[in-house]
């Protein structure tokens, strides 16, 4: 099977999930993902429903595109060589 996806995050060892951020493209999505949530937080902070709304979404497409661009993908690990 050839895995020709980006590669954006690295793998968990253990657990399920991405680690660290190994390329610019991942920094990049990774810091741009807190800011707009900072922001978002900043900006309706006394309408809490408005910024879970708001919130919910952004974290729902920030984790797809982290398991689409993980090296390998997302599936548990167990600790050895990847």
């Amino acid at each position: 099977m050839s895995d020709d996806r980006p590669q954006w995050f690295a793998p968990k060892r253990y657990g399920y999930g991405s680690g660290p951020p190994i390329s610019w493209q991942g920094w990049l999505l990774t810091l741009a993902y807190a800011a707009i949530v900072v922001s978002v937080a900043v900006a309706v902070r006394h309408e809490p429903l408005k910024l879970v709304a708001i919130v919910i979404p952004l974290t729902v497409a920030f984790l797809t595109i982290c398991a689409r661009t993980t090296r390998g993908g997302w599936r548990w690990r167990w600790g050895g060589e990847d």
